[in-house]
């Protein structure tokens, strides 16, 4: 892969990745500010633990890149905004992609842009809007040698689960992923499978590093044994947000995700760290 910035988001040692999502107040949710209510805080405190990337909007990124020296976490731009992620979805959805979006990575020294692609049940509109902001987004990442994560994410319905749930089909998330490494991903950035036994096919489909999402909010020894089951299935890393920044204890969390990322600490030893 050409796409040298990729170089700062990956452990030149393990060539995986931990990347903290902090990104979301971009979504009018007030159940998502749980953890990040002082995102000035909440940043510093990554710093800390520093993982190897952040997740923020155009609205945060100067939290982390106003930092001074060069050992402290990559910046990954989330570029896209939606509103689907209430208890009821609204009479209209969407999914806007911010304005020059390369211009902004740029300016804030992003390593890598990221940008949704939906999947929820009749919401075929809204697919269609993130398809084609990714064929907006992809030339310009193209232009720019600049990489592109793509989120194939595999909504629930809400009648079913109130409000925005992974559903954890493999048959459901394999195409979506597979769709999304066609449109152009460098990265992948998956819903985690219900069997994480099975994660090697989506390994298999999407052909570049895949990050696995954290999912909805779990205790801390089944976020830890589900890292240690994706990552022996070839997974390159996570993204993970709830699950850190909504834990008692965030920095405690990463360094725990990081033994068993970047030195395959069983999730036992990684919990026992924690205490």
């Amino acid at each position: 892969m050409d796409k040298f910035r990729l170089n700062r988001l990956f452990n030149p040692v393990s060539k995986r990745c931990i990347d903290v999502a902090v990104d979301h107040g971009f979504f009018n949710e007030l159940n998502f500010l749980s953890g990040i209510e002082d995102l000035a805080k909440a940043v510093h405190i990554l710093l800390e633990a520093n993982p190897d990337a952040i997740q923020l909007t155009v609205g945060q990124a100067e939290l982390l890149q106003r930092v001074p020296g060069k050992s402290k976490p990559a910046l990954v731009l989330r570029t896209d905004v939606a509103n689907v992620y209430g208890q009821e979805l609204p009479r209209k959805t969407f999914s806007h992609m911010i304005k020059r979006p390369m211009e902004q990575a740029i300016r804030l020294d992003a390593v890598c842009v990221v940008v949704n692609l939906f999947r929820i049940p009749d919401q075929p509109e809204l697919t269609e809007q993130c398809i084609q902001n990714i064929l907006q987004l992809k030339p310009e990442c193209d232009r720019y040698n600049f990489p592109l994560m793509i989120e194939p994410l595999v909504f629930r319905a809400n009648a079913e689960a109130g409000g925005y749930m992974v559903d954890g089909d493999i048959t459901k998330i394999l195409p979506l992923v597979r769709q999304a490494v066609e449109l152009g991903a460098d990265v992948i950035k998956a819903d985690p499978t219900d069997d994480p036994q099975e994660y090697h096919k989506v390994i298999q489909a999407a052909r570049v590093p895949v990050l696995v999402r954290g999912g909805g909010k779990a205790n801390e020894l089944e976020i830890l044994k589900r890292t240690e089951q994706v990552i022996a299935q070839g997974a390159a890393g996570i993204v993970y947000g709830r699950n850190i920044i909504q834990h008692a204890n965030p920095a405690g969390m990463i360094k725990a995700l990081l033994a068993i990322v970047h030195h395959g600490a069983k999730a036992e030893e990684a919990a026992a760290s924690l205490r």
